[in-house]
């Protein structure tokens, strides 16, 4: 290890620890809930009517840089014992601007995605309620997310571990529906994986 590292991992292993208070079904179910965004329905519907069966392509190039990256922080999580937070990963192994200023993009990664859910969000509640205006939604979807970020930690996983919940079973339904159309169990004209290639893909 560096010496940036060394004073990195000494320095964070000196001071004092927060209480933890979320158990292990809260934190899966916030890592699978921060995956499972709106741009899932949305944004993915998207690049699909824009590119086709290429978008599968894309995502599955996008899904292995990510699987390559969380491999490299598990390895520098193993190496340097009481690091914990990504930003002190990269000051670990590149310098301390490189950490300062992933931890700042991080909060403005935040800052953006939390607009786009809420207008996504408002966006789809408006197709089944049409009478509300979106941006009524929106603004009480972000303030509904504020207040749930204001509470306690463990009143956060809580919420996030049902919320979560529900965003799997809808996506597992949402994969048998689909599946039971394209295998002709619900599609009047059998299989339509041909699709895939006729008809312009």
């Amino acid at each position: 290890m560096t010496d940036i590292a060394h004073s990195v991992a000494s320095d964070i292993s000196g001071g004092a620890e927060l209480s933890r208070s979320l158990k292990s079904r809260h934190v899966s179910m916030i890592a699978i809930g921060g995956i499972i965004g709106a741009g899932l329905f949305v944004g993915s519907s998207t690049t699909i009517h824009a590119a086709g069966p290429a978008a599968v392509f894309s995502f599955a190039i996008a899904g292995f840089i990510i699987l390559l990256v969380m491999r490299m922080l598990s390895e520098m999580a193993i190496a340097l014992e009481g690091v914990q937070t990504f930003p002190d990963f990269a000051r670990a192994g590149l310098g301390h601007l490189p950490g300062f200023l992933s931890g700042w993009l991080y909060w403005y990664f935040w800052v953006v995605v939390v607009a786009i859910e809420a207008i996504a969000g408002a966006q789809i509640i408006h197709g089944w309620f049409p009478g509300i205006p979106e941006l009524a939604i929106g603004i009480a979807l972000m303030a509904v997310l504020t207040a749930v970020n204001l509470m306690s930690a463990r009143a956060y996983g809580e919420f996030e571990f049902w919320f979560s919940s529900i965003k799997v079973a809808a996506i597992i339904v949402f994969i048998l529906l689909c599946a039971a159309w394209a295998f002709g169990f619900t599609s009047g004209s059998g299989a339509t994986f041909i699709n895939l290639t006729q008809h312009g893909g």
